[in-house]
């Protein structure tokens, strides 16, 4: 297979690069700076989206793991498989419904959504039903400044049609959840998009919420949503915590819950974005995909350093 990767030498695409040569394919590594080894592509200028469209043509797949979320790449990737790993909604809706003739789209193919996202569906969620997203990150785990505007960019800032519908806000709002770390932990209310890629097809509500493993820096996120303006000092906030990450999903009437966790989110989104471009390439399927219609919940540890646990055995 023949992968360009955008961002590829950044936290996300160096794990990514690397996947995919330790898999045997072919990759060009592209980002903004003339760093060798690699070529040169910036997405934010003609020039640099004139070149992605010539390698577009030379690619299997098109890896977008620049953090940039720009449309322009889908459009310049044309009928070569794009693979995005974004978790802002907005951007991955305006992706779902811009799929070019023949082309392809998989939207959100990470930690969450991605892995989330084939947990969720694991659960077999029926209309009606509802469904909790526990993300925990690492607050010792340094990322990059697209992560962290990400980040910035949800405190005080509402939902992106969240289910219960108009004034839910991010961080302000919290949930005592019981994952399968065997402690409870106060959860705050984040839009992942879940709830857009895998709730609205089953009918089913499915709310996220994110912590991190330091309380100290679970309750940062409560301030800078309650007070936005000192979201741009999240970037020189000091590293308070470890490295791991775990993402539990919890069906409210059953109390079934399936978790994923590993070392390292960057590490380990750039493994699963590098695994599911694998898998969309063998399926030759079009359109606009989720992380669930590639992989199933088992395979989800095929990419590397990531556990399945909770109730495995209704996946059998």
């Amino acid at each position: 297979m023949k992968a360009l990767v955008l961002g590829g030498r950044g936290a996300v695409g160096a794990a990514a690069v690397a996947a995919l040569r330790d898999r045997r394919h072919e990759v060009r590594v592209a980002g903004r700076r003339n760093e060798p080894p690699g070529i040169v592509i910036d997405a934010t200028t003609p020039i640099g989206l004139t070149r992605l469209a010539e390698e577009a043509r030379w690619a299997d797949v098109v890896l977008d793991l620049s953090g940039l979320e720009l449309p322009a790449v889908q459009h310049a990737s044309g009928s070569t498989p794009l693979v995005d790993v974004s978790a802002s909604s907005a951007h991955l809706e305006r992706l779902s419904v811009s799929v070019p003739d023949g082309g392809t789209v998989l939207l959100g193919a990470g930690i969450a959504p991605g892995a989330s996202t084939v947990l969720v569906r694991a659960l077999k969620p029926q209309s009606g039903d509802e469904v909790d997203v526990a993300v925990m990150l690492g607050a010792g785990e340094a990322h990059g400044p697209a992560a962290v505007r990400w980040t910035a960019g949800l405190a005080g800032a509402p939902l992106y049609a969240a289910p219960e519908g108009a004034g839910v806000v991010n961080f302000r709002s919290s949930r005592h959840l019981l994952t399968l770390t065997g402690s409870g932990r106060e959860y705050l209310r984040a839009d992942f998009p879940d709830d857009l890629l895998v709730g609205r097809a089953s009918g089913a509500t499915v709310r996220s919420w994110l912590a991190m493993d330091s309380r100290v820096a679970t309750l940062a996120l409560r301030v800078v949503g309650a007070v936005p303006s000192l979201a741009r000092l999240l970037s020189r906030a000091p590293h308070m915590g470890g490295e791991v990450w775990s993402v539990a999903v919890i069906h409210r009437g059953t109390g079934r819950m399936l978790a994923v966790s590993g070392v390292g989110q960057s590490g380990a989104t750039g493994r699963l974005a590098a695994l599911a471009a694998e898998r969309v390439v063998l399926s030759g399927a079009r359109g606009a995909l989720t992380m669930d219609m590639v992989l199933d919940a088992r395979e989800l540890e095929l990419a590397g350093g990531i556990r399945l646990t909770g109730d495995v055995r209704m996946l059998s």
